[in-house]
C-alpha cells in the first residue's frame, strides 16, 4: 500500500513530530491515549493498519477475524484490535504472535490486554502496544465481530489503511489521505528542532533558542 521509501522515511522521524504534523494538517488529534503502552520492547514500527472489532459474547468462539487477518494481510501490516476499551481480558497472546511473525507483520496495537508476555519477549521480540496486561481469555467473554472497518482504539478512530507510527512516545495514526503531507512537515519539524537544539547548546540559553525558532 505504501512504498518502502515512505515507510523508511517515517521510521527516521520522531513520533512527536508526526503528531504535531497531523495536528496542523488534519486539524485533529490522532495520537492514542497514554493507556496504550509498549509491552514487549522499545522498537519503533511503521505500517498500514488492518483492523478488528471485538465485542461481548458468551460464546466460546476463536477470534476468527483476527486469525484470518494475520494470515491474509500484506507483510508489514499493523494489526489493530478494538474492544471498546475492555482491558480485563487478553485479545492477543503467544500463538497470534507466532502467526504475525510468520507473516512478517510490523506489530500490534490493542485496545485490550495482551498475555504470554514472557514467551513473546523470549521467542519473538514482537512489538505490541496494549491497554493492559491480562491472563484472561476472550473465550466465553468476547468474540470478533468484523474486520477492516473503522474502529476506535485509545480514543482515536483508525481506518483500514491509515499509517500507524508507534514508538516509546506513543502511537500516532496518520490518515491515509494525509500521509505524504504529514511526512514532509514532520521532517521539517525534526530538522528545525535539531537546529534549535544546537543553538541552545552553543549559546547556553534555552530562551535564545526559543526566541529564534518560536517553538517548544
Amino acid at each position: 500500500m505504501y512504498s518502502q521509501e515512505i515507510i523508511k522515511a517515517f521510521e527516521k522521524v520522531e513520533v512527536a513530530s508526526v503528531a504535531d504534523a497531523v495536528d496542523k494538517i488534519a486539524g485533529k488529534r490522532t495520537y492514542m491515549s497514554s493507556e496504550i503502552k509498549p509491552r514487549i520492547n522499545e522498537k519503533k514500527i511503521v505500517g498500514p493498519a488492518v483492523t478488528v472489532l471485538e465485542g461481548p459474547s458468551d460464546e466460546f468462539l476463536p477470534p476468527q477475524h483476527a486469525l484470518d487477518l494475520i494470515d491474509e494481510s500484506e507483510a508489514g501490516s499493523v494489526i489493530v484490535i478494538s474492544t471498546g476499551g475492555e482491558a480485563e481480558l487478553a485479545v492477543w497472546g503467544g500463538l497470534m504472535t507466532a502467526g504475525a511473525v510468520a507473516n512478517k507483520h510490523a506489530g500490534a496495537i490493542l485496545d485490550g490486554g495482551v498475555r504470554d508476555i514472557g514467551e513473546i519477549r523470549r521467542d519473538y521480540d514482537f512489538p505490541i502496544w496494549s491497554r493492559s496486561v491480562s491472563p484472561g481469555t476472550t473465550l466465553g467473554r468476547f468474540r470478533t465481530l468484523a474486520s477492516n472497518i473503522p474502529v476506535v482504539v485509545g480514543d482515536v478512530m483508525v481506518h483500514p489503511g491509515d499509517l500507524i507510527i508507534a514508538h516509546i512516545d506513543g502511537v500516532v495514526v496518520v490518515p491515509q489521505e494525509h500521509v505524504v503531507a504529514v511526512l514532509a512537515l514532520a521532517q521539517e519539524i525534526d530538522a528545525r528542532e535539531l537546529e534549535q537544539a544546537r543553538l541552545i547548546i552553543e549559546s547556553g540559553s534555552l530562551r535564545e533558542g526559543l526566541a529564534k525558532y518560536g517553538r517548544i
